[in-house]
């Protein structure tokens, strides 16, 4: 008996042994991980922010409890693995946290938050093991559904919806015109807006799709088919929801799924297939795996446990300290940065003869986000149609104030009085430069069928002198600006004028760019120079 157990604590040595080691590891853990919330607090915050303040992403509240739920389950076979650092896993982390202040930089809140998590997800590893963290696959996986992600999705999934609920209609026999994602019918006017796109429901069903594959089989193969069907089958509800709320709303003159009871409607609709989808994969259900049987015990050498321990102290400690780096980078990046703020002003004239105008060519307002500077005039020409010209200048860009993103830059979800129809890009030769700006046309929705009702549109980006029409490659630009230490200073160039002949209107705007963008570009560097 002596030569077997514990003569302190009547425990197999081997377990006793993996005891102290766990209760080190899980301290150095600890360590880390508070370490990591502290240093990174900001971005923290701003994702619990948006799961109190966002329907969409309400459900990521339940995500850390989930994780922490599923950790416990998993507490003997855990216990059962020796925890060992890995250094090597500190390469990795410092990826991350680059990737974290270049998405900060840039004030791209998704990549920042994605590189936050997965900066805890690496921890496991780096401090407990690679084998520990293969165990624990799924827990730390699931981790990332608390990043609050996919509202990207947004404008191709409304676009979905109307195509569905506009064809959907005119089989059932209702006569239906449309302009962009709003419709008219007989019986009223309906739009597709944020709410309608199904994002909410795409999102919470891929969560709790995977979380119940994860549960319910073992094979990867049918977690994989179950997963996949939760992530098509919401949009698919989606679809006939909307049909059916319309349906609803036609046949009953507009009495009912037209207010509250149109969200009501929504997610008792989404309820009931999450609901069928459950039942309906329970049949498939497998039995859960096996507890693994621990293996015999074994002696293990006290000089190699305080090695080890000693080695996961000196990971934990390098991984705090390395992680520390960029937060301080960050700081340090906005402080250099000017404390003022610049100016602009439209100049009463332009190159060869375009000069303002009183008179604004329409109501329609671009969708800017709180810039620092901005220019909104309109300028005519003797031989040319008016030209509006908008200029949003930023500097000290935030998650408050940054760059729009094209997709949602030229028109509102909530905005009924102007649609965009069509959308495209175009290379304009400028003193031998090509130079590209992304293209629209916009109706507006009270009397879509006159020429006079319709706008066109062309975006571009200037950042700290270089143009683009990417999104991407503009918040790119900004970070990598921020990190030479050149500021972050960045505009939205919008010019527009009214659609008249086919092709007027393109070559009025092509002509009003070749002739003064070069005066608009000196107008954003003086304005850069103001520091």
């Amino acid at each position: 008996m002596s030569a077997t157990m514990s003569p302190s604590l009547g425990v197999p040595p081997r377990r006793h042994e993996l005891g102290a080691r766990w209760r080190v590891a899980l301290a150095a853990l600890l360590f880390a991980l508070v370490a990591l919330l502290i240093l990174y607090r900001d971005t923290a915050i701003a994702m619990a922010t948006i799961w109190f303040r966002s329907d969409t992403f309400a459900h990521a509240l339940l995500v850390p409890p989930i994780v922490l739920w599923l950790l416990w389950r998993q507490r003997e076979r855990l216990a059962a693995i020796t925890p060992r650092a890995n250094p090597w896993v500190l390469l990795p982390i410092a990826a991350a946290a680059l990737v974290w202040l270049l998405g900060d930089l840039a004030a791209v809140n998704a990549v920042a938050q994605l590189a936050f998590t997965a900066l805890l997800v690496l921890a496991v590893p780096a401090v407990l093991g690679v084998q520990v963290a293969r165990a624990a696959i799924f827990p730390l996986s699931f981790l990332f559904f608390a990043v609050p992600i996919g509202e990207f999705l947004l404008p191709d999934l409304m676009q979905l919806t109307a195509d569905f609920t506009v064809a959907a209609l005119r089989l059932s026999g209702v006569p239906v015109f449309r302009e962009g994602l709003i419709f008219v019918i007989p019986s009223g006017n309906w739009s597709v807006v944020e709410a309608c796109s199904g994002v909410r429901y795409l999102i919470a069903s891929f969560m709790v799709g995977t979380l119940y594959a994860y549960l319910t089989y073992r094979s990867m193969r049918r977690r994989l088919i179950f997963i996949g069907v939760s992530l098509l089958l919401p949009l698919l509800a989606n679809w006939i929801r909307a049909y059916l709320i319309v349906m609803l709303g036609h046949l009953s003159n507009n009495r009912i799924a037209t207010g509250v009871d149109h969200v009501v409607y929504g997610w008792v609709f989404f309820g009931v297939v999450l609901f069928m989808l459950f039942v309906a994969g329970g049949r498939w259900a497998e039995s859960p795996a096996p507890a693994p049987v621990p293996g015999p015990a074994q002696q293990a050498e006290p000089s190699r446990a305080r090695v080890d321990a000693w080695i996961i102290a000196l990971v934990a400690t390098a991984l705090v300290l390395l992680t520390a780096v960029p937060p301080f980078m960050q700081q340090e990046i906005a402080e250099r940065e000017p404390a003022t703020g610049p100016s602009l002003a439209a100049p009463a004239t332009l190159s060869r003869g375009w000069q303002t105008s009183p008179d604004p060519i329409s109501d329609w307002q671009a969708k800017l986000a709180n810039p620092s500077a901005e220019i909104d005039a309109v300028y005519v020409h003797d031989s040319l149609a008016p030209v509006g010209l908008r200029l949003a200048y930023y500097r000290h860009q935030g998650y408050e104030r940054k760059l729009g993103d094209s997709g949602t830059l030229l028109t509102r979800s909530d905005d009924w009085r102007w649609v965009r129809v069509a959308e495209g890009r175009r290379v304009v030769a400028i003193e031998g430069r090509p130079v590209a700006v992304r293209t629209a046309r916009l109706h507006r929705f009270a009397d879509p069928g006159t020429q006079q009702s319709a706008l066109v549109p062309w975006q571009l980006y200037w950042v700290n002198g270089s143009l683009t029409t990417s999104d991407a490659a503009a918040k790119a630009l900004v970070a990598l600006n921020r990190l030479l230490g050149r500021g972050d200073d960045a505009a939205v160039i919008i010019v527009y004028t009214r659609s008249a002949a086919p092709g007027i209107a393109e070559q009025t705007l092509e002509t009003f760019l070749q002739q003064n963008l070069k005066a608009i570009e000196a107008m954003l560097q003086q304005a850069r120079s103001q520091r």
